[in-house]
C-alpha cells in the first residue's frame, strides 16, 4: 500500500516555464523536476498544479500489475519505473524504462486504462502523481496536456521495439551493457544497487548467466560488482561494449522533453 510523505519546504524555481512556481526541495524533488510537466506552459500546469500529490518510494515495489486500472497517473523526478511484459507461466521481461523524462499511465487521461504491464521501481524513486479523474478533467481541457499523453505513448511504443530487437538480436553482454548505462543515467551515479535476481529478471535470464556476464565486465575492469552493488569503472569503455540500442534509447527518452 503507497504512503503518501509529508511534502518537505517549499522554495522558487528558475525552471524554463515555471518562473516562480513553487516545487519542493531538491532532495525529495517536486512537480517540476519532472521534464513533461516542466514543459507545460505555466496556464496548463496550472490545471494540474492543485491536484498534484509528490512521493517516493523504495526499490524493488510493484507500483501496479498488469489488468490493474490505473486509478493515478505518475510523473517521476528522479529514479527509474520498469514496464515488465508478465508471461503465462508468470516470467517477466522488461519492455520500457521511465524515468524524469516520462509518465506512466498518461493514457488514463482518454478514458478508463488498465495496465498492460507490470511496473516495478527500479531504482528508489520521487514522484508527483495525481487521481485519473482530475488528470481526465485536466486532459478534456488542455490540448498540450492532451499531446503529451498521446506522444509519450509513442514514445514508449518505440523503446517496447527497441528492446524487442535488442533482446532478439544481441547478445546478453551488449543487453546487460545497455541496461547497467540505462540505469546509471536515471540514477545519476556510477554506482548503481542492482541483485543478480533483479537484473536476471530485467534482462530475461538466468541468475547464473548474469553471474557470468558481471564477473566476465568486471575482469575487464569496466566495472566492479560485489554484493548487489555495481560500480561503473569505465564508462566509456562501457558504452563501447554495449549494443548501438542504448543510444537510440537514449534518444527516444528525449524526443518531446
Amino acid at each position: 500500500m503507497l504512503s503518501e510523505r509529508l511534502p518537505t519546504p517549499l522554495r522558487k524555481s528558475a525552471r524554463p516555464t515555471g518562473q516562480d512556481i513553487p516545487v519542493h526541495s531538491k532532495n525529495f524533488g517536486g512537480p517540476l523536476d519532472n521534464k513533461l510537466l516542466s514543459s507545460l506552459p505555466r496556464d496548463q500546469f496550472d490545471l494540474l498544479a492543485p491536484h498534484l500529490i509528490t512521493q517516493s518510494l523504495v526499490q524493488g515495489l510493484v507500483l501496479t500489475e498488469a489488468g490493474d486500472e490505473f486509478d493515478y497517473v505518475y510523473f517521476p523526478h528522479y529514479g527509474m519505473l520498469s514496464l515488465l511484459a508478465v508471461l503465462k507461466d508468470g516470467k517477466a521481461i522488461e519492455t520500457a524504462t521511465v524515468g524524469c523524462e516520462g509518465v506512466v499511465g498518461a493514457m488514463a487521461g482518454l478514458g478508463l486504462y488498465r495496465s498492460l504491464v507490470r511496473v516495478v521501481v527500479q531504482i528508489p524513486i520521487g514522484f508527483t502523481k495525481i487521481s485519473a479523474t482530475q488528470f481526465r478533467k485536466a486532459v478534456a481541457d488542455s490540448d498540450a496536456i492532451r499531446d503529451l499523453c498521446i506522444q509519450y505513448n509513442e514514445v514508449l511504443l518505440s523503446q517496447a521495439r527497441v528492446t524487442a530487437g535488442c533482446n532478439a538480436m544481441h547478445v546478453i553482454e551488449e543487453r546487460f551493457c545497455r541496461w547497467l548505462l540505462q540505469s546509471a543515467d536515471r540514477a545519476g551515479s556510477s554506482t548503481v544497487n542492482l541483485t543478480q535476481d533483479f537484473l536476471a529478471e530485467m534482462l530475461g535470464v538466468r541468475r547464473t548467466s548474469v553471474s557470468e556476464v558481471a564477473s566476465k565486465i568486471q575482469s575487464f575492469g569496466v566495472i566492479n560488482y560485489s554484493r548487489g552493488v555495481i560500480n561503473i569503472l569505465d564508462r566509456p569503455a562501457l558504452e563501447k561494449m554495449s549494443c548501438e540500442c542504448y543510444q537510440t534509447l537514449l534518444d527516444q527518452s528525449v524526443a518531446i522533453s
